[in-house]
């Protein structure tokens, strides 16, 4: 009895185990929301070179047939207008920001110009006697003549008879003194010396050669006679330049003039004297400008004893304005502004970001301090922005149609057509996707994945060198290229020297806003521009070596 009961039991629980074993079931397990699950958006396919373009789908481009990309959509960010770069993106693309701070507005300009001499000691050398020059002790221009030392002998007819005179007058003194006293007035007027006339007086000799001295020391900077030439009262011989104290002359541009001012210290150098500091004050600043070069030319007076600054010479000058009207003014480098011609923008970084957020931020800007900018409006204090790498940046918010340089109030939102994603603002790029006919949309290969209608998407972008200096050249290559029927938009850059334009590819192309561009005096990368129209071009516009 007791082994049955045993038995019984032992069956029961294996049977327990066995039921157990072949009918649990585990607990469901506590569900895990993937957090990124519900915020990871969908992949959008776009084109490297026409942005605009937006797939759900990879395919080629319906514009120019290049295969299309994946969108970085910037990850998860609370500013759908921010950029969100990888930490290895900012590094390949050279990505650099610094902290905005307030600076000392101190403006630095540049100046070119060269050495010349002093126009207050120039002289001339000429002829107080008429008649012929029988002999020259200066015989080349550059030889050094001192005060005093004789320049040339002249035979003199008329001199001649004039000391016959004296002498006639000698013997009559007493008695005519008036005539004694004419004749030798006469000959003080050819500038014979009281010990000259008293010579021929005491001697009874008639003189026939007198010599001519130099009244200054210098530098030959011209000889005008030579051996053998008459000449009369009054004649050139030589001009002499004294060269122990020498102007430097600068030219200014009108945009410099409101930071210079007269007493204003220059430090410069001299291009054939490597090495070697000059300073000097500005002593005279010219009144008017000349109108063809715009320019005014700013004087400094040096010394120059050892004679090692020599005419014609060039210079290079800095000067340094303190603007005391922008003191505690926010500065910030020059590398850090992308300037459209009437928009200023920058890059600022966002801050509480685990990778790298930037945004975009429009500024106003105060005068250019050499590689910097004084800020008027747009920024704060400790702020981050962007010094190095802006275009990149730049580049990234247009791949992904947010708000970038050219385009402020880009956005992109999903259309009501399956498959394809458009730009929120659909007065500049977005253009050329009205008008679309969806019965007539092609597909990219794949199965109902609507493309877009090749022909309705006219609108292009082209970027291209243009040969420039300046702001005026600025002017005129954009004024140019909008000529051209067909482009809606055009930025020159003076610092790459390349042009970005946005034209109506069924009204025009590349070669006909090139070819207006040379015909208005810049070169460009396929045109060159005629010699006739570039020699018009103002002499700071002047880009060819």
């Amino acid at each position: 009895m007791k082994r049955q009961t045993i038995f019984l039991i032992t069956t029961l629980i294996i049977g327990i185990f066995l039921g157990w074993l072949f009918f649990h079931t585990s607990p469901p397990k506590e569900e895990k929301h993937d957090h990124t699950a519900g915020t990871s958006k969908e992949t959008i396919w776009t084109c490297a070179m026409h942005p605009q373009i937006r797939m759900h789908e990879p395919g080629k481009c319906p514009i120019c047939g290049m295969e299309l990309i994946p969108l970085n959509q910037g990850g998860v960010t609370t500013d759908v207008d921010a950029i969100h770069m990888t930490k290895e993106a900012v590094q390949l693309a050279n990505v650099l920001t610094s902290i905005v701070s307030r600076q000392n507005t101190v403006k630095e300009l540049r100046l070119y110009g060269k050495v010349q001499a002093d126009e207050r000691l120039l002289q001339s050398q000429v002829a107080y006697l008429p008649g012929r020059i029988e002999k020259l002790f200066v015989n080349f221009t550059g030889e050094v003549v001192r005060k005093g030392q004789t320049l040339a002998v002249i035979y003199s007819p008329d001199l001649v008879t004039a000391q016959q005179e004296l002498l006639e007058t000698v013997k009559t003194k007493e008695a005519q003194p008036i005539l004694y006293e004419a004749a030798k007035d006469k000959l003080r007027q050819w500038k014979l010396t009281e010990k000259q006339i008293a010579t021929i007086e005491t001697s009874g000799k008639v003189k026939t050669e007198f010599e001519v001295f130099a009244n200054t020391t210098g530098i030959v900077s011209a000889r005008r006679v030579n051996n053998g030439d008459y000449v009369s009262p009054g004649t050139v011989l030589f001009d002499v330049a004294d060269l122990s104290h020498v102007w430097i002359m600068f030219d200014a541009y009108e945009s410099d003039l409101p930071y210079l001012s007269k007493g204003q210290k220059v430090t410069f150098a001299i291009q054939a004297l490597p090495g070697a500091d000059y300073s000097g004050n500005i002593t005279f600043i010219d009144p008017v400008l000349d109108p063809v070069t715009r320019i005014a030319r700013v004087r400094i007076e040096v010394g120059n004893q050892g004679g090692k600054l020599k005419p014609e010479m060039f210079a290079t000058g800095i000067v340094k304005a303190n603007l005391d009207e922008y003191k505690d003014k926010l500065v910030i480098p020059r590398t850090a502004v992308l300037w459209t011609g009437k928009r200023s923008v920058v890059y600022v970084k966002q801050i509480k970001t685990d990778e790298p957020v930037f945004k975009i931020r429009e500024i106003e800007l105060g005068p250019m301090l050499g590689n910097s900018y004084v800020i008027m409006s747009g920024l704060n204090d400790g702020e981050e922005i962007v010094t190095q790498g802006a275009f990149s940046v730049d580049a990234s918010a247009q791949l992904e149609g947010k708000p970038s340089m050219m385009n402020p109030s880009a956005g992109v939102k999903v259309s009501s057509m399956p498959g394809m994603d458009m730009p929120a603002d659909k007065s500049q790029d977005n253009q050329s996707m009205e008008g679309m006919d969806m019965d007539d949309v092609p597909t990219s290969g794949k199965k109902d994945t609507p493309v877009g209608k090749t022909s309705s998407l006219t609108v292009q972008r082209a970027t291209f060198g243009v040969s420039g200096n300046c702001e005026q050249c600025k002017e005129r290559i954009e004024k140019a290229a909008k000529s051209v029927n067909g482009v809606s938009s055009a930025v020159w850059d003076v610092n790459t020297k390349k042009i970005r334009v946005e034209f109506n590819s069924m009204t025009t192309n590349q070669d006909a806003i090139q070819k207006a561009i040379a015909n208005a005096g810049h070169d460009t990368e396929k045109f060159k521009a005629p010699d006739a129209v570039y020699n018009q071009l103002p002499e700071c516009c002047l880009y060819r070596k």
